[in-house]
Parts: structure tokens; C-alpha cells; sequence
């Protein structure tokens, strides 16, 4: 007579939580710790406020021909940016195509500056460990 097969299911054992892990050394973990800003932490809108604060309008091909991403993944980050007033956009046609061309706001330039403060805080401190 044959073996019957287990049928039974096997249970992973639990994960244990590690404590995570903070890539700031203490010494920058301050209350400047609010000056950093996670909307602007992202690449893609990190790169869109860096690009803006240089020129003084940048279009939706530019910007997309610049980051090399998809027209979705680009639209959705400028709309966070704009729904924070980082920027604005201004949407016409040019020879009956759309034309998006958008602006960094002055609230949008202060905060792409505590952004680039806090992270030289951060670099600053991270030499000096």
C-alpha cells in the first residue's frame, strides 16, 4: 500500500520586527526634522521643482523628455505639486494640440529651499560622524 501525501499546509514562522533603522544621524534629528519636506522628497517631483526653480517655465514634453517617464506617472506628480501650490500649470493649444506649461510658485520655491537646507544639514552632519 502507498504513502498517502501530506496534505497538510506548512506555516512560515513569524517575522521578527527589527527596529529601523534611521539613515540621520542623531545630531540632524531635530526640529528642523518639519522643514523636510516629503512631497518634494520624491525623484520625479524632486527633479520637476530642481528643473522650475532654474528656468522660468518648463512644458509637459520637456519635463517628460527630462525625467524619461511615462505621461501618467509625470501628470500625477505635477498634480500633487499643484494641489500643493509648488506649481502651476497653464494648459492652451499650439496648433490644435494641448500645451501644458508650468511655473514654480513662490510657496514652491521656499519649500525646494528648506527641502535643500535640511538636506545640507543632514550631509553636514553625516561628515562630521
Amino acid at each position: 500500500m502507498a504513502a498517502k501525501a501530506d496534505t497538510r499546509k506548512t506555516v512560515a514562522p513569524a517575522k521578527r520586527k527589527r527596529p529601523k533603522l534611521t539613515a540621520v544621524p542623531a545630531a540632524a534629528n531635530t526640529a528642523d526634522d518639519a522643514k523636510f519636506d516629503r512631497l518634494i522628497y520624491e525623484r520625479v517631483r524632486l527633479g520637476i521643482m530642481s528643473a522650475l526653480a532654474v528656468r522660468d517655465e518648463l512644458t509637459f514634453v520637456e519635463l517628460k523628455a527630462l525625467f524619461d517617464v511615462s505621461d501618467g506617472n509625470l501628470s500625477a506628480h505635477a498634480r500633487k505639486l499643484e494641489e500643493a501650490d509648488y506649481v502651476t500649470c497653464t494648459k492652451s493649444f499650439e496648433d490644435r494640440r494641448p500645451r501644458s506649461v508650468y511655473r514654480i510658485t513662490a510657496l514652491g520655491r521656499n519649500a525646494l529651499h528648506r527641502y535643500l537646507d535640511h538636506v545640507e544639514a543632514v550631509i553636514k552632519a553625516t561628515r562630521r560622524a
